[in-house]
């Protein structure tokens, strides 16, 4: 049995290019059991699925290759721009959704996302110049750009050994570095994806990206 799927790219560039892919489920119903949503995920092989329960109250499940996990940035992103919600329904909890122009915003608690290790680097030529570091430890890499203006250079190397050695844009790693920094942010990271935050009351964060349907998806899809 093959569920429909949707993919689309979360955090693209100005000109439209590049992003983080995500795979959404729509009819997560088909699929109830969260070992058999792991095993979907892993054979999509997508940094991020996510299986959609109720697409009318945004409730989602999101999942890694190998990991379930309560909340995420840019599944969330990605599913509020295509069920076009006002809010998700996580495991971790509620994140409120808009659209703003070309770009989707979703506002969530710093203490949502997953541990990440924030790795600061002098500048953003390190960062470029980084290679795939081993096996075991979530590494956010980022230097500034411009401080006075809040542009910062990132990539992201998840470290889970499960055939993502790099991610090309990490909505939930933002939200950990704005909450650190305590400002809002403009984040290039990987080959050219964009993700914008703002810090709101309490340690909501807002973060905020474009997206667009991946009309030729990297991952093989045929399951």
């Amino acid at each position: 049995m093959t569920e429909p799927l949707d993919v689309v790219r979360v955090f693209c560039g100005p000109d439209g290019r590049h992003g983080n892919e995500l795979g959404v489920v729509r009819d997560g119903a088909r699929i109830p059991l969260p070992a058999d949503r792991q095993e979907r995920a892993a054979k999509l092989g997508f940094s991020e699925t996510v299986f959609v329960d109720d697409d009318e109250r945004g409730i989602i499940d999101i999942y890694t290759p190998t990991l379930r996990l309560p909340f995420a940035g840019h599944p969330c992103v990605g599913t509020s721009w295509l069920l076009d919600v006002p809010e998700l329904v996580t495991r971790a909890g509620v994140v409120e959704a808009r659209q703003d122009g070309e770009f989707t915003w979703i506002t969530a608690r710093a203490a949502w996302a997953p541990p990440r290790t924030l790795r600061r680097y002098a500048t953003a030529a390190e960062v470029d110049a980084l290679d795939v570091p081993p096996p075991g430890e979530w590494v956010y890499a980022w230097a500034w750009e411009d401080e006075a203006a809040g542009r910062v250079r990132a990539r992201g190397f998840p470290g889970r050994n499960d055939g993502i050695d790099e991610d090309e844009a990490t909505g939930a790693a933002a939200l950990l570095l704005t909450h650190a920094l305590g400002r809002a942010l403009n984040i290039t990271q990987g080959r050219g994806s964009q993700i914008l935050t703002a810090p709101g009351p309490g340690d909501m964060i807002e973060v905020g990206g474009r997206v667009t349907l991946a009309e030729s998806p990297s991952r093989a899809l045929g399951l």
